[in-house]
């Protein structure tokens, strides 16, 4: 058995966190995990980098953005890894858009039960069509499936990454 070490190579982390070097990789262009480089520009992670992959998967598993997550690790003093108490914190933050994106999955559910057959989404009685693109005058993204909570929220979101 190899010995304990104060830190881990990119492979070490993408082993023991089960996400891929690449995500890893993309996770660091994005601020969301952080590394050092040795003399050889190699990246070393700190062991705690384990947890912190952990909460942001564990966060995207229940639908939390990116942008979001970045947000709440930012909040937490000197880049540290989320405690059991900074979870149940944030966890309470993400309440309200969890329960909008609840309300929203058995509406998704049955409004594309339809479309699953035949994959064409162009039918006249088809709850996603928008010939025309009329619906764009009222924001991004899928209008008709969208909670108006959450609707909201991704307009100030996409607002807010280009500004």
């Amino acid at each position: 058995m190899a010995p304990i070490t104060k830190e881990l190579t990119v492979g070490q982390v993408a082993e023991r966190s089960g996400v891929a070097v690449s995500a890893l990789h993309f996770y660091e262009r994005k601020g969301l995990i952080h590394s050092r480089r040795t003399s050889g520009n190699q990246r070393r992670y700190r062991r705690d980098t384990l947890r912190r992959v952990s909460f942001i998967r564990i966060s995207q598993r229940v639908g939390i953005p990116l942008a979001r997550i970045r947000q709440a690790l930012d909040q937490l003093p000197d880049n540290r890894t989320p405690t059991r108490t900074d979870w149940a914190d944030l966890s309470a933050q993400w309440r309200d858009e969890l329960d909008a994106r609840i309300d929203q999955l058995p509406r998704l559910r049955d409004d594309l039960s339809d479309c699953i057959g035949c994959g064409c989404l162009s039918l006249s009685t088809c709850t996603l069509s928008n010939p025309d693109d009329q619906l764009s005058e009222d924001g991004t993204g899928p209008r008709r499936l969208m909670v108006e909570r959450f609707r909201d929220e991704q307009d100030h979101d996409h607002r807010a990454d280009h500004t």
